[in-house]
């Protein structure tokens, strides 16, 4: 029996080949992520292996002292040990860089680092030297480059509370050990210097050279943690490789994702292999086979096709993974790469999960091989399949059972709970039910799916069209198991859509709603202040309507630090219009009262009615809590009457100014004025609320654009399901497509019919995959917060049901052009 399953694969090899295809892609993902993030760990490891190879022992803040960091009493303890020749701390805070253009660089500020000389030197200098005195300083040499820097130029950065100091540039460093300086960018100057700029008051670490870790720990004590070079490499590799381990999760699930729609496509292609070789299987049993040994050969024929399929997904995940990496290396060439890294874990999982997956595929098929009389052998039965489609009483059971409990939990997580992210995990959990329901359901939706999918194609396709839209119905249960696997990923693709453009409204509403204003000017890094005098040259410049002023200033409140902030009274109700969850804006106004917003009203003592207890300039004083609002109206923690937290604080300047524009004046001509107000100051950030709204909806396309791109491969292997169906089919109709030509039907038209049979199909599969995208597309939303607001993206969905059927169609031609081809005089003596 095992002789003639291996011959049965010897003599078709082309089945074989297509029915591995579609593992060979979900493993090649799978073992493609393998690569790249075992790749990108190696590099990690190797970086920061030679970085710390240059350091014999280092110190550092213990468990939960991070922000303490490391004292200078510390420092000069580790220096005077006997034996250590050298001790360098790294300081790090912010710095801001000034461009050319005489404002801040980037949307965050730059990391002002130490950056040490001699052989404690852990980055690598690309030009120049390392910085020495108060007066030097050296560039990340990405910005550099970015900003048209170079060795020998003076620039401009700026302190912790935003003063402009001048810097001679003596060198530039590669700071890509260092993940913040990498994606933030960064300047270095001697520890000392770093301390002055950033504000910092200790070390992050110490490292030291000579003397020992036994020496070194005795001296520190216990409060902080001592390495070797070599601990130190493998820590600081292992807390730069935890970005990885994230990639690798995210990744692994749309392999699973993947690997989900290749089992039906296996299934289904097995399914459709165990039907058309009834007789075989039939003759078998006649000659002697038992039913384990049909059972078990076409278990090893699933076993042969997963191993192969598995082996080639292998190949193809590792040109995956140097592509990946080479795409990542462009994006960011401060990634960390090595060779590509094939791990034995990788083959193992790769070679586990295929031929798993392709066997329990089989399994089902495989038993109805075992149902198959001796007797079937004599018979010449209608294509198996085919006839009127029954759910039969389990089937209709379970269906509506399944379908019952997803949309009582869907309605449950949208609806009856509170709205955040353990409603959202339940809609998804609800999703995945009612998926189940679509699954066991969909045979008996394939004949009225199909009418609607080919109503356009029967009436203009002529005899082909119709003769088409026929097949695609005839043989529900096959067209059902090859169009759920494309269900799948358009479904998915459709539900990110849905959340990603309602995420989009929802967020543009509350900003016109509460911030109808056309500018926004804070610091850069959203953590100073901005000068008084700013606020009062933009009130002189004619083309500017209002000017609003948020204040903020951390406070004891009733014994704990709590941020007590305000706003110009005249906007507030007007202009900005925070959204009240209790209590009134009018009632919150009057002097001696406030308003919390609604996480702060959550804590013991500071909710609607309760008095708290402020320290201020002037003592303690009361303030009674009339009101709670919603955040996001630029107001934080508890918001006070204007009048009330100027006596309260004094003159504290503005932590944002809120710019609103004259009727009439160009978006221009109005970005011009307030540019050119703000431009005496370096740290201060002009955006515009068209520019906010554009960087968020750029943010959101750029997320489904990758969501999009990786569940493109299980939309890609639903299609070879619809062209392996297609050709198995062809094989199956081989007769019946001669007969056809015979009464006068031309290979054009043909080709045309299975063709527009493809497209039936996948329209069907796109259509069912939107549907639901849509309606838990919806409910997601509604999960996310009461006053999320539902978004359809009409042309999005309408796009992805016209992509699955142009896909489709070509998913048709090789399997179209081969039935074209095949003689007509041998096709009826086909058996």
């Amino acid at each position: 029996m095992l002789r003639t399953t291996l011959a049965g694969l010897r003599a078709h090899k082309l089945r074989l080949v297509l029915t591995a295809v579609a593992i060979t892609l979900g493993v090649g993902f799978i073992s493609g992520t393998f690569v790249l993030t075992d790749t990108m760990n190696k590099g990690v490891a190797k970086t920061f292996a030679r970085s710390a190879d240059k350091v014999d022992v280092a110190v550092q803040p213990g468990v939960g002292r991070a922000d303490d960091g490391i004292p200078a009493a510390v420092f000069q303890k580790v220096r005077a040990l006997p034996g250590v020749t050298d001790v360098q701390g790294l300081v790090k805070g912010d710095a801001a860089l000034v461009g050319k253009d005489g404002k801040a660089v980037g949307d965050s500020p730059t990391v002002g680092m130490s950056v040490p000389s001699g052989r404690l030197l852990r980055y690598e200098m690309d030009k120049g030297r390392s910085p020495s005195g108060g007066g030097e300083t050296v560039l990340d040499t990405a910005v550099a480059k970015r900003e048209g820097y170079t060795v020998g130029d003076t620039v401009t950065i700026l302190d912790k509370q935003h003063r402009p100091h001048g810097f001679k540039v003596v060198g530039l460093v590669d700071f890509g050990i260092d993940q913040d300086a990498s994606f933030r960018g960064a300047v270095g100057f001697d520890a000392a210097t770093t301390m002055l700029m950033t504000g910092e008051k200790t070390y992050r670490e110490l490292d030291i050279a000579g003397g020992g870790k036994t020496l070194v720990k005795g001296a520190v004590g216990s409060s902080y943690d001592v390495y070797t070079g070599a601990e130190l490499g493998a820590r600081l590799a292992k807390a730069a490789g935890a970005d990885t381990k994230i990639i690798r999760t995210g990744l692994l699930i749309f392999g699973l994702v993947a690997m989900l729609v290749s089992a039906l496509v296996i299934y289904n292609t097995f399914s459709i292999l165990i039907a058309q070789r009834m007789r075989e299987m039939a003759l078998l049993r006649c000659v002697g086979a038992t039913r384990r040994q049909v059972f078990g050969g076409v278990l090893v024929e699933s076993a042969v096709v997963g191993l192969v399929g598995s082996l080639l997904g292998i190949g193809a995940g590792v040109g995956l993974g140097e592509g990946a990496l080479f795409g990542v290396n462009r994006l960011n060439a401060n990634v960390a790469m090595a060779a590509p890294s094939l791990a034995v874990r990788t083959i193992i999982a790769g070679l586990l999960v295929g031929v798993t997956v392709t066997v329990l595929s089989a399994f089902l098929p495989a038993r109805a091989a075992t149902r198959v009389a001796p007797v079937a052998a004599l018979r010449s039965d209608l294509e198996p399949g085919s006839g009127r489609f029954r759910l039969g009483v389990p089937r209709t059971v379970i269906a509506v059972l399944l379908g019952g409990i997803g949309l009582a939990v869907g309605a449950l997580g949208s609806v009856a709970m509170e709205k955040g992210e353990a409603a959202m995990y339940v809609v998804a959990l609800a999703g995945g039910v009612f998926f189940l329901a679509v699954i066991a359901a969909m045979p008996a939706l394939v004949r009225p799916l199909g009418r609607l999918a080919g109503a356009v194609p029967a009436r203009l396709g002529g005899v082909p069209g119709r003769l088409a839209v026929a097949n695609a119905q005839r043989a529900p249960r096959r067209t059902a198991t090859t169009t759920i696997a494309l269900t799948v990923g358009v479904g998915l693709m459709s539900l990110f859509a849905v959340i990603a453009a309602s995420g989009k409204a929802t967020a543009v509403h509350k900003l016109e709603e509460q911030f109808p204003v056309e500018f926004q000017i804070e610091t850069q890094d959203g953590d100073g202040t901005l000068p008084q005098a700013l606020a009062g040259t933009l009130r002189q410049r004619p083309e500017v309507a209002q000017v609003i002023e948020a204040r903020e200033k951390d406070a004891r409140v009733g014994g704990r630090e709590e941020t007590v902030s305000t706003m110009t009274t005249a906007a507030l109700g007007s202009v900005v219009k925070p959204e009240m969850k209790d209590g009134t804006l009018a009632a919150a106004l009057k002097p001696g009262t406030g308003m919390a917003d609604s996480e702060t009203a959550k804590k013991p003592g500071r909710g609607m009615g309760d008095t708290v207890q402020v320290r201020t300039a002037h003592g303690v004083v009361p303030v009674k809590i009339t009101a709670v609002y919603a955040p996001g109206a630029g107001l934080d923690g508890i918001a006070v009457p204007e009048s009330d937290f100027t006596r309260y604080f004094g003159v504290v300047d503005p932590s944002a100014i809120y710019v609103k524009t004259r009727d009439g004046v160009p978006a221009s001509q109005a970005r011009k004025a307030v540019d050119d107000a703000a431009h005496p100051y370096p740290a201060a950030k002009v955006v515009s609320g068209a520019e906010f709204k554009e960087t968020m909806t750029k943010a959101v396309d750029m997320i489904l654009m990758i969501f999009g791109g990786l569940l493109g491969l299980a939309i890609v292997i639903a299609l070879f399901g619809i062209a392996n169906t297609l050709t198995l089919s062809v094989v199956e109709r081989t007769r019946e497509s001669a007969l056809l030509r015979a009464l006068g039907l031309t290979k054009r038209q043909l080709r045309r019919m299975l063709s527009v049979e493809a497209l039936v199909m996948a329209v069907i599969g796109a259509f069912t995959g939107v549907v639901l995208g849509i309606g838990f597309g919806w409910a997601a939303t509604n999960a996310m917060a009461t006053d999320s607001i539902f978004s359809l993206p009409y042309l999005q969905v309408i796009g992805f049901v016209a992509l699955a059927g142009l896909a489709g169609t070509g998913a048709a031609v090789m399997p179209a052009r081969r039935a074209a081809k095949t003689s007509i005089v041998e096709s009826l003596a086909h058996d």
